[in-house]
């Protein structure tokens, strides 16, 4: 498909850039390290991605990975360098060294070879901030290749996910997601340390371990109450109505009443005097207790209804509710589209490079203000010429790099 030239979004001009004029240079691929650095991008830091000469291995995934790249690499700068070459690492080196933060989430000691670990970057610049981004924090395990997947089947989210006997994966990379989350959060602590010390840290985030803090409600119930936590889909709900409920021509829908109060009011939007009205079902716990026969009347009641009726019900009284929605489904989302949480960018790569698309933005606001798109995920190298330029080589330096094969 060829290209189609879209011109780069401007920063509205109302919207807030708490890290402009913060350098950030990021050695990272795959998710987690990218997230780090796209938070850091969005709040409005100059991220530059540090990429192989053939460019970051997510630009060329298919499947469920196609989306990886252009989803979390927005906002940045793309400079390809050859760190095996004894040039290419001096270069990465004095880019780093022109750094408020490093981002990088390569395994243990691949870095140093080539001289842009915490160590020798740190003696070089002793405001650098060095954000490592790990399958483990130090320990035991630290040498163990870890991805999402592993941590979820060990840290207990698959088992809780999954029926019994069953583990089951989440249906997103939350692992890698959140542990750039907890990345960004543990670098803007170490911006505000930093000026009141002058000085700058490493900050290490770990996908075991920021599993194993999703895990933390769960081995708290085990802690307080002694019994194992069942599975979600076998667990012992705290709550009577709070289930999927299959309607009118197989559409399913989300529907709960998680208070008493709630449950008067949804008996009274769906006509349910009789349920209303028995002593039995009068509080939370009895109809938790009540629960096996209760969702199998509710199931029959509502079995006749549409989804689209029940929504509009619940809506109208302010019950919480859910469609039952795919991922491309949020591409046409009413409220998404009314409150700017989509954004428009480019595909830098693949037969649909140029090709205009929606993404998600970061989920906060500030000043009441989505952060927006500022630059297009970069093509490879995009921005080569100006970085090095930028750290002092001439251009006749560039381009010999360029032809050795060092940069790109």
């Amino acid at each position: 498909m060829p290209s189609l030239p879209i011109p780069t979004p401007p920063a509205s001009p109302s919207a807030p850039q708490p890290l402009k004029g913060l350098r950030v240079v990021e050695f990272t691929h795959m998710v987690m390290g990218p997230t780090c650095a796209m938070v850091l991008a969005d709040l409005g830091a100059e991220v530059i991605k540090v990429e192989p000469v053939e460019g970051e291995g997510t630009r060329r995934l298919l499947g469920a990975g196609a989306g990886f790249f252009p989803m979390y690499n927005r906002n940045k700068k793309s400079i390809g360098i050859d760190l095996k070459q004894p040039a290419g690492a001096a270069a990465a080196q004095r880019l780093a060294t022109s750094a408020d933060v490093v981002v990088e989430n390569f395994k243990q000691g691949v870095l140093t070879r080539f001289g842009l670990d915490y160590a020798t970057l740190s003696a070089l610049n002793e405001r650098l901030i060095y954000v490592s981004h790990k399958g483990f924090l130090p320990g035991p395990y630290d040498r163990r290749p870890a991805l999402d997947e592993v941590v979820q089947m060990m840290g207990g989210l698959a088992y809780m996910t999954g029926r019994p006997g069953d583990p089951l994966r989440a249906g997103a990379s939350v692992n890698d997601v959140m542990g750039g989350l907890f990345g960004a959060i543990g670098t803007l602590g170490a911006l505000i340390q930093r000026g009141i010390t002058g000085r700058g840290m490493q900050v290490q985030s770990a996908l075991f371990e920021n599993n194993v803090f999703l895990m933390g409600q769960h081995m708290l119930q085990y802690a307080m109450t002694g019994r194992h936590p069942s599975p979600m889909p076998a667990r012992d709900n705290p709550w009577a109505v709070y289930d999927v409920f299959t309607v009118k021509d197989g559409e399913q829908i989300f529907l709960c009443a998680v208070s008493d109060t709630q449950w008067q009011t949804f008996c009274d939007v769906l006509g349910l005097v009789d349920l209303k009205s028995d002593t039995a079902l009068r509080t939370n716990n009895d109809r938790v207790r009540a629960r096996p026969a209760l969702l199998a009347t509710l199931r029959e009641r509502l079995a006749s209804r549409s989804a689209a009726e029940l929504a509009a019900l619940f809506e109208a009284a302010e019950l919480p509710f859910a469609p039952i929605r795919r991922p491309e489904d949020l591409l046409t989302d009413p409220h998404l589209l009314a409150t700017g949480g989509l954004a428009d960018i480019a595909l830098p790569d693949g037969e649909r490079a140029g090709a205009t698309v929606k993404t998600a933005l970061f989920p906060i606001t500030l000043e009441g203000e989505r952060l927006p798109v500022r630059l297009q995920p970069p093509q490879l190298g995009e921005h080569t010429d100006e970085l090095l330029e930028g750290l002092g080589f001439a251009a006749a330096e560039v381009r010999a790099l360029r032809q050795q094969g060092t940069v790109r």
